[in-house]
């Protein structure tokens, strides 16, 4: 009776001409216009390129990025960047940076990785100090680099600068600089095993604690699988970059008699765990070194791809006179006293209540007064109960949805539920309401990116002046994570990989080695895309989004297209892909839980 019902109501609706109304999306997006940031990326993957893109315009900014052969990583036996390395032009991007500087620019946000290694990658990989040759033929140091670079950017007062930083992860990157799965696993076995207390709290304690275990004796590489010179190699490149960081971090903080010019009220240090374990690993030591020299405003956190993320929206909080929101967190699933995957150093609820304070937030669960909530599918404590977690997340969120309280979606499941949780999202939610969503690829990221570009948004809304193109550029943001984790990491993704081995004789981890039809994979790509997108980007085109709180308004989406699909590094993991959007509409009206206008 019911399904004849709801027959009979679309049949009216459709005659009576009120079905959905798509709007054409615009050939090309208009151009943001604002505040500009001068920004030097962790390396040419989506999350720090086109979704900081995004996230910067959706706030007012215009984000100012060096070329992109100055900051690609180029995996073995990809073609090299211009300077024929696999890694970022460290010699440019200073001066690239020094002339945003002489054209007057005060907003920053620098990846020391790229600037002092060339990218994340190769720093995990540089054994020792490398010379920079500038274009002139000057010759510095990597201290000295480090050192001019912020000595210019201290002397001009009205710099807001953003420093970001990474703690090492447990083993390098397989398939760079010879790297292989076996090394990998067998140095990540290594870097887990929980290392001597230092001796003394200076740097060098901590480095001389690298080799020795709980017990205070010497490791044997050969326990491990490995050779001395490996190790030595490893722990090299760990004590490089952990030298780096701590100069750049007595520059701008507890280093006023070695640097009385240099004053670090403009600047800010952003640093992240990558990859880690739960173990008292060999970044334990290295992480409270780092946090006894962070400052009021400093922080240190988990992940490591969202930084970028997290630094805009923290640029954006200070400079609107952000004070603080009142916050409810809900977990479904019940695992949230567990790391969200085997790559996080702490159990999910720590990583949230760290990014609370990051974000200035308070944790209002039992307060009925909060003013936007968050909600989280975590890993299935039991996994009979998959279906029973969806449901009550789904529940909860269409409840916010009737009472119009803002809402940032996380899924920690890591790919438990496989696409059941996101198939009953696309059946019953309503995904472009959400202020944001976090889901692909790292667990370890999901926190920092949904809650960075949530509560930006919520800030944003809450000063009451939007723009047309930073409207537009929320909404792409929201679409790039939503299609990306639904389709591309839960569907497309294994079969790239599939069809790269079994059917072109390669392999999805790298698309030159061996040689094999990257314009093949493309087509397969793309084709499958539009085939899993169909339904989301459906639900998208009839979901109306919040433009305004006081008073509270709703626009309606317009059409979404996808164009310009690719492989930033010739490899399955990661996709990218232009989104292009209709105008928007007035507020799409529900009738039987689907939205018209």
């Amino acid at each position: 009776m019911k399904k004849r019902l709801l027959a009979a109501g679309l049949a009216c609706v459709l005659l009576t001409g009120c079905g959905p109304v798509r709007t054409p999306p615009l050939e090309q997006e208009p151009t943001a216009e604002g505040r500009a940031i001068a920004y030097v990326p962790l390396d040419d993957r989506p999350d720090n390129e086109e979704r900081v893109i995004y996230l910067a315009e959706s706030l007012g900014y215009t984000l100012e990025m060096p070329a992109r052969d100055l900051y690609h990583t180029c995996l073995d036996g990809q073609p090299t960047n211009e300077n024929g390395t696999q890694y970022g032009d460290r010699g440019a991007l200073y001066e690239w940076v020094l002339e945003r500087e002489a054209e007057g620019c005060d907003r920053y946000i620098l990846f020391m990785d790229q600037l002092l290694s060339g990218g994340l990658v190769n720093s995990r990989h540089m054994t020792a100090c490398e010379a920079v040759t500038l274009s002139d033929g000057t010759v510095l140091t990597e201290y000295e680099l480090l050192e001019q670079l912020l000595r210019r950017l201290a002397a001009d007062e009205n710099n807001r600068v953003w420093l970001l930083d990474s703690v090492m992860r447990l083993a390098p990157t397989v398939g760079y600089a010879g790297f292989g799965l076996e090394e990998y696993n067998a140095l990540r076995s290594y870097g887990m095993e929980p290392r001597t207390a230092p001796s003394g709290e200076d740097l060098p304690d901590v480095i001389r604690a690298y080799n020795t275990d709980a017990a205070g004796d010497a490791f044997s590489a050969a326990d491990f699988g490995l050779q001395d010179a490996q190790v030595e190699e490893y722990l090299s490149a760990r004590e490089r970059k952990m030298e780096l960081a701590d100069r750049m971090l007595w520059m701008v903080g507890s280093g006023a008699e070695m640097y009385p010019d240099m004053s670090g009220e403009n600047f800010r240090v952003l640093i992240g765990v990558d990859d880690s374990s739960e173990e008292d690993s060999i970044q334990k030591n290295e992480i409270a070194y780092l946090r006894s020299l962070l400052r009021e405003g400093d922080a240190l956190l988990s992940g490591v791809d969202d930084l970028a993320f997290k630094a805009v929206a923290r640029l954006y909080l200070d400079e609107c006179g952000w004070d603080g929101a009142a916050v409810s967190v809900q977990y479904f699933g019940g695992a949230e006293h567990l790391p969200a995957c085997a790559y996080d150093y702490k159990p999910l609820v720590e990583i949230v209540a760290e990014h609370f304070d990051f974000f200035g937030l308070t944790d209002a669960s039992l307060n009925a007064a909060a003013e936007l909530e968050v909600l989280v599918l975590t890993q299935p404590a039991d996994g009979a109960k998959k279906e029973e977690y969806c449901d009550a997340l789904i529940a909860e969120l269409k409840r916010n949805r009737t009472m119009h309280l803002p809402t940032i979606l996380i899924d920690a499941g890591n790919a438990l539920y496989g696409t059941a949780f996101h198939k009953k999202l696309t059946a019953d939610a309503e995904l472009g309401w959400l202020l944001s969503y976090a889901g692909a690829l790292d667990m370890a990221i999901v926190t920092g990116t949904a809650l960075s570009h949530g509560i930006a948004r919520y800030a944003y809304l809450q000063g009451g002046e939007t723009t047309e193109a930073a409207e537009r550029a929320f909404a792409r943001t929201l679409a790039d994570s939503i299609l990306k984790d639904f389709a591309y990491r839960h569907v497309v993704r294994g079969e790239v990989t599939s069809y790269a081995k079994n059917t072109l004789g390669g392999a999805g981890d790298n698309f030159w080695k061996p040689d094999i039809d990257r314009a093949a994979l493309l087509a397969l790509m793309e084709r499958r895309m539009a085939e899993e997108m169909a339904p989301i980007i459906k639900n998208l085109e009839r979901s109306n989004f919040t433009s305004s709180l006081m008073p509270y308004e709703e626009r309606g989406w317009g059409g979404i297209a996808t164009t310009n699909y690719r492989f930033p590094w010739d490899r399955a993991f990661e996709m990218g892909m232009d989104i292009r959007l209709g105008e928007f509409t007035e507020p799409h009206k529900a009738i039987f839980g689907i939205y018209y206008t």
